[in-house]
């Protein structure tokens, strides 16, 4: 669970940054490091997939094809649940809260801004996903980065409030781990290749969050989140 921590950790230090300097990082910097998380995103999601589709020419295609049919489904499923709609809502609030003038600020406002914001957050399940499959996920690196970044400006606003948010999140993502373990090695004892399913499917939805961190394209990650459930079921009955 080093990734979970490593990401908690992010989120104190950016606020301890804020804290102690009274200002937020300059936009240029800002800029820069979201250039850098996101191509390093979008090589890992990438290699992500690529490792985990293993076979035949045939058998790498044939296993492409339920994984994108997988994400098909699961974004038709998220649709209907409103994923997205329930995660750009709590974006939307964080933006409204932010820009808002002469309010009483109270302690729980940051908090709970902060740990809605950081657990909603589609990377939260990728990250635990894939570390509690395969080990130490880097992709917690990136969280921790952009989550410490929101949290330097969460603290500008509401103060060290947003800074406890580190806690909620880490049991948040360590329980998701934890139940992503319980679950694996059920995953493994199987003639099919049900774990490459679900990597080869958690590096695609990686690799769309880093175009929208590139703002390349706004992908609606949050509806594709059911598209890991579905992999593997679709592949024990496809394969």
């Amino acid at each position: 669970m080093i990734g979970a921590f490593i990401n908690s950790i992010g989120i104190v230090a950016g606020g301890l940054i804020a804290l102690s300097l009274k200002k937020t990082v300059p936009n240029r910097f800002q800029l820069a490091i979201k250039i850098v998380l996101g191509i390093y995103t979008a090589w890992f999601g990438l290699q992500l997939t690529w490792k985990n589709l293993n076979g035949s020419l045939g058998q790498i295609l044939k296993e492409l094809c339920i994984v994108m049919l997988a994400m098909a489904l699961g974004k038709l499923i998220g649709r209907l649940l409103h994923l997205q709609e329930f995660s750009n809502s709590i974006g939307k609030y964080a933006t409204r809260s932010l820009l808002a003038e002469h309010k009483e600020i109270q302690f729980s406002d940051g908090f709970l801004l902060a740990t809605a914001l950081f657990c909603a957050g589609p990377l939260a399940i990728l990250a635990s996903v894939q570390e509690g499959l395969n080990g130490f996920s880097p992709v917690f690196v990136v969280k921790a980065a952009t989550d410490g970044l929101a949290t330097m400006a969460f603290c500008a606003t509401f103060g060290w409030s947003a800074l406890v948010s580190a806690i909620p999140l880490l049991a948040f993502q360590c329980s998701l781990i934890r139940l992503v373990r319980a679950l694996e090695p059920m995953l493994h004892n199987q003639p099919w290749p049900l774990i490459d399913s679900i990597n080869a499917t958690d590096g695609l939805l990686i690799f769309c969050v880093a175009l929208i961190i590139l703002e390349v394209k706004k992908v609606r990650v949050a509806d594709y989140l059911p598209s890991l459930l579905l992999a593997p079921l679709l592949i024990r009955w496809l394969w």
